[in-house]
């Protein structure tokens, strides 16, 4: 029960701190940015270096650190973006009207700078990857763009919760361009093949086909609190209740 239970937790402990933490310090005052930027900048020169220790083997160990480290360096991007300091060419609100091409082109140019980023840094982690044993780092890494993907397709496409109230004073505008309605195709289309995907990974392990290993269970725990992120868009769930300690506003 332990190999299930504790990375499981551990897993939920890094979404719900990890995010925390970033709510927190977007809500600082602005002058506070340039101190918690570089600090974790720091944290990700760091977190490369442990995400290329942790691929050398299979360790339970290697496992957790690979995992943890992922997290810090999702949170570096996470921060630049809501701070303002990474997003696109493009910090206007949507053209008033706009629609098709037009609407899917400026919203593309709110956020290029920040999704060139992530492929760099996907980039990178497949150049430390070659001739290593462990795919944690890199599975985590992948997986948090899909679902982080996907959650942004469904808020171009439509949601009955944007989650606008959120965003940091100065990054209203990004509001938007959002579209607040009822779920779209690609919702149930994105959810369905999440759920898919994680009732595979339960099957292989239940069945005796995959090995339970402390990656595989940090990687299902991970995808099942995507899949919950999404249900989120879909039903009103104030982030208070999970996270009320860092909404408060500085």
């Amino acid at each position: 029960m332990n190999e299930l239970l504790a990375p499981a937790l551990f897993a939920l402990l890094c979404w719900w701190f990890g995010t925390g933490a970033i709510l927190w310090l977007v809500r600082r005052p602005p002058t506070s940015f340039r101190w918690s930027m570089g600090a974790l900048s720091v944290l990700l020169l760091v977190s490369l270096w442990t995400t290329s220790i942790s691929m050398h083997d299979h360790t339970v160990g290697s496992a957790y650190l690979a995992f943890a480290s992922v997290i810090a360096m999702w949170s570096w991007h996470e921060m630049a973006f809501l701070t303002g300091w990474l997003t696109g060419p493009r910090r206007v609100p949507l053209q008033p009207g706009a629609r098709g091409w037009t609407r899917f082109r400026q919203s593309v140019q709110a956020i290029l700078w920040h999704e060139l980023a992530l492929l760099a840094n996907f980039g990178v982690l497949l150049w430390m990857q070659q001739g290593q044993a462990g795919h944690v780092a890199i599975c985590t890494f992948a997986l948090l763009w899909c679902m982080r993907f996907s959650a942004k397709m469904n808020l171009f496409f439509g949601v009955p919760e944007t989650g606008e109230q959120y965003l940091p004073r100065h990054l209203a505008y990004l509001a938007s361009y959002f579209r607040r309605g009822p779920v779209s195709v690609f919702f149930f289309l994105a959810v369905g093949l999440s759920c898919a995907v994680w009732a595979w990974m339960v099957w292989q392990v239940s069945s005796g086909v995959a090995t339970i290993t402390t990656g595989w269970v940090l990687l299902a725990a991970l995808l099942g609190l995507a899949i919950v992120e999404h249900v989120i868009m879909a039903f009103p769930t104030p982030m208070q209740k999970l996270w009320g300690w860092a909404m408060e506003k500085a």
